[in-house]
């Protein structure tokens, strides 16, 4: 446990770091932050903060940088105070009216999120829908397309919406698709998505064009619920990830990159952080997925329990942790305030 005087000393190298990206020296620590001790003080607590390992020294004449250990440290010393210190209130108010314009299609929320996300904070955004697996279903609509083609699309009553074109066995008349649609819609209406697999199975197959239909769409109702979930991260951003100096070798990008291509290890991440009720911090070496060893995740669940996202950004470890984790926490509330 760091002394007062410590944590302070260790929250001034970290925030003038964060600013300058270069090692800090005692003298700027004195002249730049207002400590109420002396630079002997400064320099002996500094000593101290380095054999604990929550600094480091690059080289013997120059100042120090924070370590992993450093910014957990100092993640946890201020989250509490986060919102007094990350967002003006003009800009969470810009945030709450950003939100009232949006129709409410969740693949434009979903968008505009990432875009804001990665627009106040200048890191990556990523953003991931509620589970369609999870979500209540509100509408089945079946639109015929040919005489053995119709498209199956499904509405949840998060707003999302899934479709998948179904091939049919057989030709069906558009009355018969029309009777399908209404007793599907009937019976799984506020339905769980994953529960679809139940009644599939307590459908028995008949000898009529009706049963067999419906049977066919239960099935491609439960396919486009499952490709959905396997497609519904958004990343954006990446520019802005690129443009940090700590980026520039692309020895150091490329894994962070082609991981943030890769959807389905980035929403078994995102998963673990659902477990979550607020803001989960993950710094350098935290991380379980050894790409993210150079850079800090902050992310947050959102929605409400049987239909949760998750909102976030991942930057650099030298992050403006404040403004980073302020800005998540009040776009995952404003979600969950019109989803809800």
């Amino acid at each position: 446990m760091l002394s007062e005087r410590r944590r302070a000393v260790l929250a001034a190298l970290v925030e003038e770091y964060v600013a300058t990206m270069q090692p800090v020296a005692s003298k700027a620590l004195v002249e730049r932050h207002h400590l109420g001790c002396s630079p002997a003080t400064v320099r002996a607590e500094l000593a101290a903060l380095e054999e604990s390992g929550h600094v480091a020294q690059p080289h013997v004449s120059a100042g120090r940088v924070p370590t992993d250990r450093g910014y957990r440290a100092f993640v946890d010393d201020v989250r509490e105070r986060i919102d007094a210190l990350s967002l003006s209130a003009t800009e969470v108010e810009r945030i709450h009216r950003m939100y009232e314009t949006l129709e409410m299609e969740m693949d434009e929320v979903l968008r505009e999120t990432s875009m804001l996300l990665s627009r106040f904070t200048n890191y990556v955004a990523i953003v991931a829908a509620p589970a369609l697996r999870r979500a209540r279903l509100r509408r089945i609509s079946i639109v015929p397309m040919a005489e053995r083609r119709a498209l199956v699309v499904v509405v949840t009553d998060s707003g999302q919406v899934a479709n998948r074109m179904l091939e049919l066995a057989e030709p069906v008349a558009e009355s018969v698709l029309s009777e399908v649609e209404r007793y599907l819609t009937a019976v799984l209406e506020d339905k769980i998505g994953e529960q679809v697999i139940d009644v599939r199975e307590g459908v028995r197959a008949g000898s009529d064009v009706f049963a067999r239909t419906t049977i066919e769409v239960l099935d491609a109702v439960a396919d486009c619920l499952r490709e959905a979930d396997d497609d519904r991260v958004v990343t954006g951003g990446v520019a802005a990830l690129l443009s940090q100096p700590e980026f520039a070798d692309p020895h150091v990008a490329r894994p962070v990159v082609e991981l943030l291509e890769d959807g389905i290890t980035m929403l078994r991440l995102l998963t673990e952080a659902m477990r979550e009720t607020d803001v989960t911090v993950r710094i350098g070496h935290e991380n379980p997925i050894e790409a993210l060893g150079s850079v800090s995740v902050v992310l947050s669940p959102y929605g409400r329990r049987g239909a949760m996202g998750i909102v976030g950004v991942i930057g650099p470890t030298r992050m403006d942790y404040p403004r980073a984790i302020g800005t998540v926490r009040t776009v995952a509330d404003t979600l969950t305030d019109i989803l809800g």
